[in-house]
């Protein structure tokens, strides 16, 4: 099995790839960009081992992706939210959802990320192609279904939050 460090690489792709290039990391963060906070949340959306999402969400706290905030003291409950450098990760997932849907979503695009303002879809760089807005946040952004949402689809391609 292929490790999670690359100590002899002096690359900043290997470096990144230590902290989100495990599949279940990836996916946590497309649900905390799409608004879930919550550990039984993140638990049911994905369908994760307790103990593999507990293991992740330390590493995101602890890599300062993600904050561990209590919102419950009786007993103990935490929300983790993103935080600056985690947010950062946007346009990486919205690349990846792009090309997904070009090239892995035979029924068209599950999710559509689009600007709150006018309904156009955006860039991997967070513009918009219909109005040209650039350097959107997630507080500009929407997330829609798609028109290749399923209806055994739990959830419309993992991104839309419930229970956040």
């Amino acid at each position: 099995m292929l490790g999670r460090e690359y100590p002899d690489e002096n690359c900043s792709i290997a470096r990144t790839l230590e902290v989100v290039g495990e599949r279940w990391t990836l996916l946590i963060l497309r649900d905390a960009l799409g608004g879930t906070t919550r550990f039984d949340a993140f638990q049911a959306r994905l369908g994760i081992a307790r103990n593999i999402l507990q293991a992740r969400l330390t590493l995101l706290v602890e890599e300062g992706l993600l904050e561990r905030r209590m919102y419950q003291e009786r007993p103990p409950r935490y929300a983790y939210e993103l935080t600056a450098a985690g947010e950062e990760l946007m346009p990486v997932l919205v690349a990846l959802l792009r090309w997904g849907d070009r090239h892995r979503a035979p029924n068209g695009a599950p999710t559509l990320i689009v600007h709150a303002g006018c309904g156009g879809a955006l860039t991997p760089d967070l513009t918009c192609e219909a109005c040209g807005a650039t350097g959107l946040t997630r507080a500009q952004m929407e997330i829609r279904f798609g028109p290749g949402v399923l209806p055994s689809d739990g959830h419309p391609g993992g991104l839309i939050a419930a229970g956040a």
